[in-house]
């Protein structure tokens, strides 16, 4: 299965804009392409820290008639994303108004340093410290 890879994760997002500040402007993702579907009425945003040719993104999926939040469901776990200094990107990102509903320390019976913040959708995003 070595053709096989993981290319993206779509989420719906109800504010487009503020989904792509807080993953580019907050996480430090590219806004990698854009298109919107007038026919169909969503757009269709790749954000990433690389090239979709090679790395895994994140699609983020915008309905233009969605008026209601989505509900996140009880399937649904989180994305995770690696930071080098954990303590000051939360101090960072609750400078910026992010909701950190699990401040950074080391996880339970272990020694990983992570934290949980939430994207404007209230999606979780692990962030694991790492040197």
């Amino acid at each position: 299965m070595s053709e096989f890879r993981l290319l993206h994760t779509m989420l719906r997002v109800l504010d487009l804009e503020k989904s792509l500040d807080f993953y580019t402007r907050l996480m430090g993702m590219r806004l990698l392409r854009r298109t919107d579907y007038e026919g169909g009425r969503f757009t269709l945003a790749f954000v990433g820290y690389g090239e979709e040719s090679d790395t895994a993104v994140l699609e983020l999926t915008h309905n233009w008639d969605q008026a209601e939040p989505y509900s996140i469901g009880s399937g649904y776990g989180h994305i995770a994303i690696g930071v080098p200094d954990i303590y000051a990107t939360c101090e960072k990102l609750a400078a910026e108004g992010v909701k950190i509903p699990r401040p950074p320390g080391p996880m339970k019976h272990g020694t990983t340093v992570i934290a949980f913040v939430e994207d404007p959708d209230g999606y979780k995003v692990e962030l694991i410290e790492r040197k």
